[in-house]
């Protein structure tokens, strides 16, 4: 496993691997302000081929996940609507089952309603498998 906070440096300052994918987003002032994480660096999710690191500010631990710790990936989703309408809410997410029998929900934080964090992780995952398979 890779420093998180090298990797996480990296993202930042760039440039970084091919095999990575890093998604970031500008911190609202106002939002930053009333939480009080307007000094915070920008949320920040890096998906490399061995496991996901999520910056989302000073006040939250870093969400690390890593491809070696997991036995498997279950994606999952919701959708619900209302009766006056023909659009549909979608709620999707990861179940993650850890090699020592832990199960746990994950989505990005910052980037939850982004379905490419999801895809990216489906994504570094199953290459991480094949390439890796039990060998970690």
């Amino acid at each position: 496993m890779t420093n998180p906070q090298t990797v996480l440096m990296q993202a930042i300052q760039g440039p970084v691997p091919d095999n990575w994918q890093v998604f970031t987003k500008k911190r609202g002032k106002l939002s930053g302000f009333l939480r009080g994480t307007s000094d915070d660096p920008d949320p920040l999710l890096v998906i490399t081929p061995d496991e996901v690191i999520e910056y989302k500010d000073e006040r939250k631990q870093l969400t690390i996940v890593n491809f070696c710790d997991l036995a498997g990936i279950t994606l999952k989703a919701t959708a619900s609507t209302s009766s006056g309408s023909m659009l549909a809410d979608l709620d999707v997410w990861m179940d993650l089952n850890y090699r020592d029998g832990r199960k746990e929900k994950w989505r990005s934080t910052s980037f939850a309603d982004d379905l490419q964090t999801i895809q990216g992780f489906i994504e570094a995952y199953g290459a991480h498998k094949a390439l890796k398979g039990h060998y970690c």
